[in-house]
């Protein structure tokens, strides 16, 4: 079809379409939505859990130990506001990365968001583009990548009549689609969201506080109604005294604020890196990043800036320099390709249109070669030196080794065609490009370096100019490179050469997921960055994955991270503030989980042995409030960058176990020593309390080593605040007043539940080989 009688639609004919309602409007913030805000922070099984705990008591009429629901609600309040001031950040950010796509439009190119797009629509699709829409071709030929469809990685080759289905994205070519379905009737109109949302479930601080939840969840409501039962039933306790013991410890088994910190420090996290032009795409990859260990570099667009330029031209041929130069200035012209190599040549070299081709063959990175034919004259061939040339001279070796790119232009009678393999060329011209290295890359280098993480570069170049490349990055091991497209059946050996090589030049996309693949096998956590479609498998195979703004469309729909400046300087920032978020969660956790330890523990020994549950609600509220909320809120934000050690459940749960096992030795040797002591129960329960109180704030105290101003301002306040309440509210907390030698036998308890704590404790570390 001659490409001038495709005109699109006129303003008049997308006009009704949009009247009709034909319009693409299918896309979605990636933030959340104000009601899903609303309803993630309200509706939650701890809240539902606190709830029903609190109609019962209000039903017996214990109003005063109604307190935890103030701290509930302020809870949900401060979790809902921190959640919506950073999705308006992020949705101003997310208005820079909303897809684009040529459409023509009054027989004009013209540039609109997808969600403009109406039925019938003429787009314009040329390599790197994602197709938005299902749509046919009309024009031309393009190699479209439909792996997030299919799960295949071999590019297809789509010509006139051809489908193209939405989710897919285009490899090398141009072509005219028309659009032949909008919105929700796209074949994949939610695949994106759906690729993220696998990856969003993947995640370790996610995944434990489910177990959290689930474990606590199973275990109270049965706990509940056999405290109740034995309390009215056997000892037969009042009703409300029966519901008000009952409480308590359903209360203690709910690390009431914990979910809510988690959502808050990572909201707290993502609205920083906004502020920093980071856009977060999954709130969890911020997580993801701070555990990695392996970083895989695209070199073109990520070590270096992208921008090339020509530098020297060389002719190798005695072929008449003026026609072929004639010939591949309208090569250049109708080429349908638009990556930053082509775009520099360009620049260099004088287009024309004097001569149409009758056949092209777009460069492709599995090829790493593209074609045009002429009928009067023959074929032009543009690409990769070992591809076109069997020996290169010395001085192009020299070039390539100083970390310059080299494209060799070459001539042969023969026509083309994309499936066959390449016939014997006669090379003509040897292009020289510069590409910059973007500024603190060496710094950004020596950072990860310095974190124990293992940097791979990785690039379809000459592996000589990569190695040259990473070199002046100041990559440690730039001298331990491979050329993969010498290495047959690769995918078996990448276990091996992953670990003997950081350099890897000649790399198709396949083998770039293959590399990725084979660093996961090894237990590795992987992020990936990259720019173009030829990254996509890579990346989406990544545990966490990065794009460069000046990327391709698809390839930033497709990353969990965008650096929307481009820098990637940037990403230490990210990796910090994920270990402030795991770090910080994982100190705050341990104090919270002592008492929920302890009261699943507590509460099962006194459903067994019939007796009350020692405490009453406003007791846990105030524990609650001035062990565990104020000490962790005020610090939850404070830089704690050092290197993530441990899995977060298992380091928690061992921090907390010796504790909570010290708690539970004061309770048996106050309640054992009553009748010894001549202790009452209102004595033996205020002793206890003090007890628990002591070792929950020494916990605390423990965890804020190394002190800072900040951990001690809040230490202080928390003893001081703890103290101020027992003295003014006694009365209300059900505290009672002790003797002299009570107070000193609580003492002497308290000591030897901290020492019986760090017995428990260096059996653990002796346990998991961990003593220092």
């Amino acid at each position: 079809m001659d490409q001038k009688q495709i005109k699109g639609l006129t303003h008049g004919e997308v006009l009704q379409r949009q009247q009709r309602g034909e319009v693409n409007r299918q896309q979605k913030t990636i933030s959340k939505s104000y009601s899903q805000i609303f309803r993630e922070n309200i509706c939650t099984l701890f809240n539902l859990l606190n709830v029903l705990i609190a109609i019962a008591l209000a039903l017996v009429g214990a109003w005063s130990n109604l307190v935890f629901i103030v701290i509930i609600i302020a809870n949900v309040c401060i979790g809902i506001i921190q959640e919506i001031h950073a999705k308006k950040l992020v949705d101003e950010l997310s208005l820079l990365m909303i897809p684009h796509v040529k459409v023509l439009r009054d027989q004009q190119q013209v540039t609109i968001h997808v969600d403009e797009i109406v039925m019938d629509d003429i787009m314009i699709l040329e390599a790197g583009d994602q197709i938005c829409c299902d749509s046919v071709v009309i024009d031309g030929e393009i190699e479209a990548n439909e792996s997030l469809l299919t799960g295949e990685s071999d590019p297809i080759h789509k010509n006139q009549e051809s489908d193209l289905l939405s989710g897919s994205s285009v490899i090398s070519g141009k072509c005219y689609a028309k659009v032949i379905h909008v919105g929700e009737d796209n074949y994949t109109s939610r695949l994106t969201n759906e690729v993220k949302k696998a990856k969003e479930l993947q995640s370790e601080l996610l995944n434990s506080m489910r177990k959290v939840t689930k474990v606590t969840s199973f275990m109270i409501v049965p706990l509940g109604i056999i405290l109740f039962l034995e309390a009215y039933f056997l000892r037969q306790d009042a009703l409300s005294q029966a519901v008000i013991s009952s409480s308590a410890g359903l209360l203690g088994m709910l690390p009431k604020g914990l979910v809510l910190l988690m959502s808050v420090s990572l909201a707290a996290g993502v609205t920083k890196l906004a502020k920093q032009k980071i856009l977060i795409q999954d709130i969890y990859s911020l997580e993801t990043l701070a555990h990695v260990d392996t970083l895989c570099l695209d070199k073109t667009g990520t070590i270096t800036n992208g921008k090339m330029k020509v530098e020297k031209v060389e002719f190798l041929s005695s072929l008449s320099s003026d026609t072929f130069t004639e010939y591949f200035g309208s090569y250049l012209h109708y080429s349908d390709d638009n990556n930053a190599t082509y775009q520099a040549i360009c620049d260099h070299f004088t287009l024309n249109e004097k001569h149409v081709p009758s056949q092209k063959v777009a460069f492709s990175s599995q090829r790493k070669w593209s074609a045009m034919t002429f009928d009067d004259y023959g074929s032009i061939v543009m690409g990769a030196p070992e591809r076109l040339m069997k020996n290169l001279p010395a001085s192009l070796m020299q070039q390539i080794e100083n970390g310059k790119r080299v494209i060799i232009i070459a001539y042969t009678q023969n026509k083309l065609d994309a499936k066959a393999p390449l016939p014997e060329v006669t090379p003509v011209l040897a292009i020289v490009l510069t590409d910059m290295i973007r500024k603190d890359v060496e710094k950004t280098l020596q950072y990860f370096d310095s974190q124990g993480v293992d940097v791979k570069v990785i690039s379809g170049d000459h592996v000589l100019a990569v190695s040259k490349i990473a070199q002046m990055a100041g990559l440690k091991n730039y001298d331990k490179y491979i050329d993969l497209s010498e290495v047959q059946n690769s995918e078996s050996q990448m276990d091996e050469l992953v670990n003997q090589y950081s350099v890897f030049g000649r790399v198709t996309p396949q083998q770039k997921k293959w590399l990725v693949e084979a660093l996961k096998r090894q237990g590795h956590t992987v992020a990936m960055t990259g720019d173009g479609v030829n990254d996509m498998l890579a990346l989406k195979e990544a545990d966490c994955s990065i794009a460069i703004a000046e990327g391709s469309e698809a390839v930033k729909q497709l990353s969990q991270i965008v650096l929307l400046n481009s820098e990637f300087s940037c990403l230490p920032e990210v990796v910090l503030e994920g270990r402030r978020v795991v770090n910080n969660l994982t100190r705050v956790a341990s104090v919270f989980f002592i008492k929920t330890i302890y009261s699943i523990i507590l509460t099962i020994a006194c459903a067994i042995c019939n007796i009350p549950f020692p405490f009453i609600p406003i007791q846990i509220t105030l524990i609650d409030f001035a062990i565990e909320a104020w000490p962790s809120f005020l610090t939850l934000l404070e830089p704690q960058t050092q290197k993530i050690k441990g899995q977060f459940l298992p380091t928690v749960l061992k921090n907390t176990f010796p504790h909570a096992c010290g708690v539970l030795l004061c309770f048996l040797l106050v309640y054992t020593g009553r009748p010894l002591f001549h202790i009452t129960m209102e004595q033996s329960v205020t002793m206890m309390y003090l007890a628990l109180a002591c070792i929950s704030m020494q916990a605390v105290i423990v965890s804020s080593f190394p002190m800072t101003k900040l951990r001690l301002f809040v230490c202080v306040t928390m003893v001081l605040g703890f103290i101020l309440a027992i003295l003014l509210f006694h009365q209300l907390l059900h505290i009672t007043m002790l003797t002299y030698s009570q107070i000193i036998l609580t003492i002497i308890i308290t000591c030897i539940g901290l020492l019986f704590k760090e017995v428990v404790r260096h059996i653990i570390a002796f346990k998991t080989k961990d003593v220092k």
